[in-house]
């Protein structure tokens, strides 16, 4: 096979098995490099960036001591998404975040206020003082959480009750401790935790719609099955860390451009759009950097993303401060989906969101942490059920063997 001969966008669809449209969203989402023949219509594949990009999409089948995960919080259909039995969609019209957390950890959508520690707060907020303004919320946040386990002597206690009651505190103290950025103004809109948090990412002011849009969000990030975060979190719970350090793995895990900080890259992308006023053009500029144009497809849902869709549905109905504003970002989705048929995904959404309401580039991670948190606790509790340590896979030793060591002890591992 030479190295050089190039694939056309049907055939990499057959020998991957999808789609063309799925082939443009590998491309969009810069899984896959492309190139255009002489005549600039048709896209080319390097056929071993193929073979390479085909060999690591594979899913090897688990190892004898990799322990299946048996979840009852969250199913993914492919086209929709399920919290225990209920649809995502409908809770995010209907449901507080809180309760959604309820139905998370519980099994029943009830809202349950958080539950607020003066102490705590005043800790977390002390703790965090001395960060130059340049921290990220999320460097916040894990700060936060620390420090809320330094002062809970029974952190260790992993009894359901004890780990619902301490994760709505902590929920309330991470959000609360976060610097607020303006006085909150009007009265609460009935979503409290979004009420609390709207303020701590803009400065702009709160309305109803803005705050019933930003609980949308909250429910529909927080949970995803056994996204990478969620894994840490999971192998945390599974040694028994307690339920601080469950949610510290999970913020050190979404602390990447690949899962929590990926609607940082579709803001930039709308920001430039916004900026140059010409969306077409800034779609053009990324796809000719070769990078691709973040923000759009999901290998998990191939007709696209449910929670986009939702998110993206009451931002372009509520009336935004820039109808101008929102125009280009639309027009950004619009010159993407019309051309691949590629969706945004939830990362575009989160990023139209915040930018529409001239948050920073780095709250929709916020959001997303603050969401996500519920979740993490909903995975620790079952980990919390199941037989402990349940996380350890084999090494096989690929490096230099000692001189006393024959070959076939590379395939050993010593457990610890």
């Amino acid at each position: 096979m030479s190295p050089d001969r190039l694939l056309t966008t049907e055939e990499v669809a057959r020998r991957l098995g999808v789609k063309k449209e799925t082939v443009y969203a590998y491309v969009s989402r810069g899984l896959l490099a492309s190139r255009r023949n002489g005549d600039g219509k048709e896209s080319l594949f390097a056929e071993s960036d193929v073979v390479t990009f085909a060999a690591g999409r594979r899913r090897p089948g688990p190892a004898p001591d990799a322990p299946a995960i048996h979840t009852g919080i969250t199913l993914i259909t492919g086209d929709a998404l399920y919290y225990r039995g209920h649809d995502v969609r409908v809770l995010a019209r209907t449901e507080s975040y809180e309760s959604v957390a309820t139905l998370l950890w519980t099994g029943e959508p009830r809202h349950v206020p958080l539950v607020p520690d003066d102490e705590l707060r005043a800790l977390a907020r002390a703790v965090t003082a001395p960060l130059p303004p340049a921290a990220r919320p999320t460097d916040r946040l894990r700060i936060i959480v620390a420090a809320a386990a330094a002062a809970d002597r029974l952190r260790f206690d992993t009894t359901p009750a004890a780990v619902v009651a301490t994760a709505r505190t902590m929920l309330d103290t991470m959000v609360a401790a976060l610097p607020v950025q303006a006085r909150e103004t009007g009265p609460p809109v009935g979503f409290p935790v979004a009420d609390a948090l709207w303020p701590r990412l803009t400065a702009a002011p709160p309305t109803p719609a803005a705050i019933d849009t930003l609980n949308t969000a909250l429910v529909l990030l927080a949970d995803h099955d056994i996204a990478a975060s969620t894994l840490a979190a999971r192998v945390a719970a599974s040694a028994r860390a307690h339920p601080y350090a469950v949610v510290g793995a999970g913020l050190a895990a979404l602390d990447g451009p690949l899962h929590g900080a990926a609607s940082g890259l579709a803001y930039e992308l709308l920001s430039d759009a916004v900026r140059s006023g010409d969306p077409v053009g800034t779609v053009s500029d990324r796809l000719r950097a070769g990078g691709g144009v973040p923000g759009f497809g999901h290998p998990l849902y191939p007709a696209g993303d449910p929670r986009a869709a939702a998110l993206l549905e009451l931002l372009w109905a509520s009336p935004a401060p820039a109808a101008r504003t929102r125009d280009l970002v639309a027009g950004v989705a619009d010159a993407v989906t019309r051309r691949s048929g590629t969706a945004p995904n939830v990362d575009f959404a989160l990023a139209a969101f915040t930018l529409l309401n001239g948050m920073a580039a780095d709250a929709g991670e916020a959001i997303f942490a603050v969401a996500r948190t519920a979740g993490w606790i909903a995975h620790a509790l079952e980990e919390y059920g199941d037989r402990p340590s349940r996380f350890r896979p084999s090494g096989r030793y690929a490096g230099r063997l000692p001189k006393d060591v024959p070959a076939r002890g590379r395939a050993g591992s010593v457990r610890a």
